[in-house]
């Protein structure tokens, strides 16, 4: 019902008109009112057809919320206002549905929204497309590798704050779902002078600022940086600071990105070394010094910053000092070294730091693409997008070689451009078996040609200078286009007419004019020798290959010696030349879809649009000649269908519901309304109208009828209204009358009920209180038999009493004076030998005395008979001292062999496991100390008693060591698995948790190691015997709560069945093997989303990160 809300036309409450074919008449004048008029009311779009025209608002607007993703989701083209989501949409179903391979073109001149427009399609792609960890990762990797590359390639110009110094073209690869599996990314034309140059107002590439600005002290001492932008050269102060951005978050924000796209910290802090030698080599300034020959020579003014830089990238400083003062020449078999003065030093110092970038910058899309890549070989769907600079015009002659190549790829975009649309115009008329008509435009072919020819085009001559011997200048070059080119009727010069013997003077010197599809461009000539050869003297490339840095080493394999090239590198323009063949070849293999962006104002400001600015782009966008190519032939086109269910309340023959075939409706409809045969025709399934009047002809008809048909609604439905409230009423009426008569009986029925309740309560009181009589009379009897017989019972039991005391009293007599008479004779006869040993008899009975009161003591004294209780009594007599030690000792042992001997079996096996865990984790596993106090009960799941387990229990034979649910770690993403780990005597197995099906059984005899960290977490590894059944898809990674009980009771029954001891491995970064690669798996300390919980997620392809709070 959502969508039902949404506008159900392209033509519905149209601001303007939304499709530019439709606009009636067709000049300039009309084209840009129509576009300010959508654009002062916030539609930033308007089609040409298939086309999307964009205009920049500078600001944000409530037009790309999820909300509207799901309003253009699966929707026809034209179904909805104008919007990008609408041709991403198109082009994202033509590639799933249809298996037509995708590129969308995104052009306009710099500030006109380009970047913005690549990051809304990809961002749509990503939110219609499939779900799931996989899925999710890789949209993640794509969408995060646009802050790394803008970082690098992205600058702030006088047009733009985050202007794309470089072409980018990705291609987004899909499995046969739509699902996405990866991309390719590729680079075109880094703007690299930008490094040692920019114009006033403008800023170098974002991340020298970033890095000044977000990076924290140590690692700026790290890289031998400082926080203040004036200190090194390469940086201009006027535009150090843009308004509204943050360069210190936008660091952080790189960082980010690059380690989810899957850099390594090696990897980023060496690129941030290369970044920190770029900016240090703009300090390097050198001073003149004459030789005794007489030639001038440069040496280094401050050899610190050299220093600091040989530091950062582990270069020799007398090698890197050495390559800036001279220049080897190798021919053949003869080496000659020249110095270098101050001018060609410099040169030599800017061409080194240009070099670096750039080779760095490629680096970078390599190793992203590396990272995003698809991993799978299924054959895939592609969609590219193509983010790439506009056409570029520049005032006072300012157009150099860079524009000249931009303008040149401009070109050939146009051209493959009309090309496409006028292909795509004529196979629909042909698959519509509508006659096509041929349609004049201007074929740009000749211009293409005059740059790109291989014996007289421009960039061969120029190249062809580049490469002669003798003196070559920018001068000898404009002479050399100058002969060739006079004569051709797209180029102009100072001298072009020299054959007639007259000069253009309206030309400056040292300049030429292109007549471009999009207007004419003076090219100033200055440069453009040095930029297309771009070379970098060969001691610099051999100096930078011998650093001990392994990313600047691998930037410059040229310079090894082992392979000395001496042939000479292709030159820029060669290069970019084939980079734009292979682009247009790939795109001529893929459907094409076109979004052209327009700059509304150079003030960077909103609400503002400048109509000759945008009139100027109008015109060398080609958007007017794209419109009257659409228009040739007719303007206007629409299925059968949606046509007859829009205008079929115009004829009472197909209102409201026309039963038969849609074309035959469609035919009616237009013959009812009269419209001329000459102005429509049906094709197979649409229906072409030819002019744009003819539409609003129909719109208006239909507006007006639509008005007939909402006053006929309303009267029914005021009708119906009234029917409707008469019923309610009536029906309320009998509905209350019920009621009323409900309630009468309900309250009479009440009061009979209460009634016939207190009747009843009184009857059986009355009964309750008599037996409650007959029951007191009865106890009373019973309680005085029972004190009778009390008196009687006591009265016998004290005379027996009174009679044994007497008799006690009688016996304990006889005995006193037995035991008198004993002891009187014994000591008669004691006294006979008393005298001769009285001295010893009175030490071995005062010992003896000593030694029975110190046992009676200690009885009285002794401890409790907790093996843990250390206390013991202190010793009275110094002579006792080894009995006290050794009766302590035997107490000891004592009271542990009863302590012993109370526990089972069961018991004493759960202690010999806890003292196994002791041996094994004590004070190297951080989650031991939480054990101890834990049982280890093994069994934790009742299999035998919980009946979703009986198909799990009877396919297990083995008795059941351990029955615990762990998280099983998936080997892809990291993401867990709940599974039911069970260990037997021989085996380990692992099940589903929800139907109880096994789904691995692994031999113990195949398990090898057992590897976790030493930090308080349950993560564990189960590594597996190469070569073995169980491996095949490589080691197990888990985590449990009860990782100390499961790692001691596999290692003792793997002992047991094995008589080998199993390796536990303690450390927190160890390798897995998933398939057959090794991942390492790593833990950290962080901070995390879910309290306490470690989480794991997956890196990339060779890392498993663990972070543990």
């Amino acid at each position: 019902m959502a969508k039902m809300e949404v506008k159900s036309s392209l033509l519905d409450n149209m601001i303007g008109v939304g499709d530019m074919v439709l606009l009636e008449p067709l000049n300039e004048e009309t084209f840009i009112d129509n576009l300010k008029k959508r654009f002062d009311h916030n539609e930033i779009y308007t089609y040409i057809g298939s086309v999307v025209i964009s205009v920049n608002p500078y600001r944000s607007l409530p037009i790309y919320s999820p909300e509207k993703v799901e309003d253009y989701r699966n929707r026809n083209f034209y179904e909805l206002s104008p919007h990008i989501f609408a041709l991403s949409d198109e082009a994202y179903r033509s590639l799933r549905d249809q298996d037509k391979d995708q590129c969308i073109l995104i052009t306009g001149e710099s500030g006109a929204g380009k970047t913005e427009a690549s990051k809304l399609v990809m961002s749509y792609v990503a939110a219609v497309c499939g779900k799931g960890a996989e899925v999710n990762e890789v949209k993640e990797q794509l969408l995060q590798s646009n802050p790394v590359l803008e970082a690098f390639g992205n600058a702030k110009t006088v047009r733009n704050d985050n202007s794309s110094r470089f072409g980018k073209y990705m291609d987004i690869e899909f499995d046969f779902k739509g699902d996405p599996l990866g991309g390719v990314i590729s680079n075109y034309l880094l703007e690299k002078s930008r490094v040692v140059k920019q114009p006033r107002g403008e800023r170098n590439f974002h991340v020298f600022y970033q890095l000044l600005s977000g990076a924290s002290e140590e690692l700026l001492h790290k890289l031998k940086l400082e926080r203040d932008f004036s200190r090194y050269n390469y940086l201009s102060l006027d535009s150090a600071k843009v308004n509204g951005v943050d360069d210190a978050a936008n660091f952080r924000t790189v960082r980010n990105a690059m380690q989810i796209v899957g850099f390594m910290d090696h990897e980023t802090e060496a690129v941030l070394e290369v970044v920190a030698a770029v900016l240090k080599l703009g300090n390097i300034e050198f001073k003149p010094e004459s030789r005794m020959n007489g030639l001038d020579e440069s040496k280094i003014k401050d050899k610190n910053e050299l220093k600091e830089i040989c530091e950062l990238t582990s270069i020799d400083q007398l090698v890197l000092e050495r390559a800036f003062s001279f220049r080897t020449v190798e021919a053949k078999q003869e080496k000659v070294s020249t110095t270098l003065n101050v001018a060609q030093a410099y040169y030599a110092r800017d061409a080194l730091a240009k070099n670096l970038y750039s080779r760095l910058f490629s680096w970078l899309v390599n190793r992203i693409n590396e990272s995003i890549k698809a991993q799978t070989k299924v054959r895939k769907k592609v969609m590219g997008v193509l983010d790439i600079y506009g056409f570029e015009i520049f005032e006072n002659a300012d157009n150099s070689f860079e524009q000249f190549i931009i303008n040149y790829c401009n070109e050939k975009l146009q051209q493959i451009f009309i090309e496409l649309t006028l292909k795509e115009e004529q196979e629909e008329y042909i698959r519509e078996d509508i006659e096509w008509t041929h349609i004049d435009y201007f074929n740009n072919a000749i211009i293409c040609d005059l740059i790109e020819n291989n014996t007289n085009g421009i960039l061969a001559m120029l190249d062809e200078e580049c490469l002669r011997p003798g003196t070559v200048t920018d001068d000898t070059f404009l002479e050399k286009l100058n002969q060739v080119c006079a004569t051709h009727q797209h180029f102009e010069s100072r001298m072009s007419k020299c054959s007639r013997f007259l000069n253009d003077t309206t030309l400056p010197h040292s300049c030429f004019r292109i007549q471009h599809y999009a207007g004419k461009v003076l090219y100033q000539v200055e440069g453009f020798v040095d930029k297309n050869n771009d070379l970098l003297y060969r001691d610099l490339s051999q100096a930078m290959w011998k650093a001990g840095h392994g990313l600047i080493k691998s930037l410059f394999p040229e310079g090894n010696p082992a392979k000395v090239n001496l042939k000479r590198p292709p030159t820029a323009g060669s290069q970019f030349k084939a980079s734009v063949a292979t682009l247009m070849k790939n795109l001529q293999t893929k459907n094409p879809n076109y979004i052209r962006c327009i700059k509304p104002n150079d003030k960077k400001a909103a609400h503002i649009f400048n109509e000759s600015l945008v009139c100027h782009q109008i015109r060398y966008l080609g958007l007017l000649e794209n419109v009257r190519v659409r228009r040739a032939g007719y303007a206007f086109r629409q299925a059968y269908e949606p046509c007859l269910e829009r205008y079929k309340m115009l004829c009472k023959q197909t209102w409201p519901h026309w039963k038969g075939p849609a074309r035959s409706g469609v035919e009616i409809l237009f013959n009812e309304l009269e419209i001329p045969t000459e102005e429509y025709s049906f094709g197979r399934s649409k229906i072409f109208i030819r002019n744009p009047r003819t539409l609003f002809q129909l719109e208006d008809l239909r507006k007006q009828r639509l008005e007939d048909l909402a006053t006929l609604i309303q009267k029914i439905y005021r009708g119906w209204k009234c029917r409707t409230h008469f019923l309610l009423m009536k029906k309320s009426q009998v509905v209350i009358a019920a009621w009323c008569r409900r309630y009468a009986q309900q309250k009479r029925y009440q009061q009979i009920k209460s009634s016939a309740l207190v009747v009843q309560s009184y009857i059986r009181g009355w009964k309750a209180r008599k037996l409650l009589r007959e029951l007191k009379h009865q106890k009373r009897c019973k309680e005085a038999v029972t004190t009778i017989a009390a008196y009687w019972h006591g009265t016998q039991a004290r005379r027996e009493l009174k009679r044994l005391k007497e008799e006690a009293r009688r016996k304990h007599a006889v005995a006193v004076i037995w035991a008198y008479w004993l002891g009187l004779k014994v000591r008669r006869e004691y006294r006979k030998f008393f005298r001769a040993n009285a001295g010893k008899k009175i030490y071995e009975f005062t010992l003896q005395r000593i030694v029975q009161k110190y046992f009676l003591e200690m009885k009285n004294k002794m401890p409790s008979l907790s093996p843990i209780d250390k206390n013991w009594p202190s010793r009275p007599y110094l002579f006792l001292d080894s009995t006290h030690k050794e009766l302590k000792r035997i107490f000891h042992l004592w009271r542990c062999k009863k302590y012993r001997d109370q526990f089972t079996d069961q018991q004493k096996l759960i202690y010999e496991e806890k003292l196994e865990a002791s041996e094994l984790f004590k004070d190297k596993k951080a989650l031991y100390p939480s054990s101890v106090g834990q049982p280890f009960q093994g069994a934790y799941l009742e299999i035998n008693k919980n009946p979703k387990y009986k198909k799990l229990k009877d396919a297990i034979e083995e008795k059941i060591i351990i029955a615990e649910v762990v998280n099983k770690i998936n080997r892809a993403n990291g993401k867990s698995t709940s599974r039911i780990f069970l260990l037997t005597n021989n085996n380990l197995l692992l099940a589903d948790q929800k139907s109880g099906q096994i789904k691995s059984e692994v031999p113990l005899v195949d398990v090898t190691k057992v590897s976790m960290s030493s930090q308080n977490d349950g993560f564990f590894a189960v590594h597996l015997k190469e070569g073995s059944e169980a491996a095949s898809k490589g080691d197990f990674l888990f985590s449990s709560d009860h990782l100390i009980e499961m790692a001691t009771k596999l290692y003792r029954t793997t002992l047991s069945q094995t008589n080998q001891k199993l390796n536990i491995e303690i450390s927190d970064e160890f390798l897995v093997q998933f398939r057959q690669d090794k991942v390492c798996v790593k833990f950290i300390q962080g901070s995390q989303k879910n309290g306490s919980v470690p989480t794991c997620k997956r890196k990339n392809n060779r890392l498993l990160e663990v972070a543990v709070p």
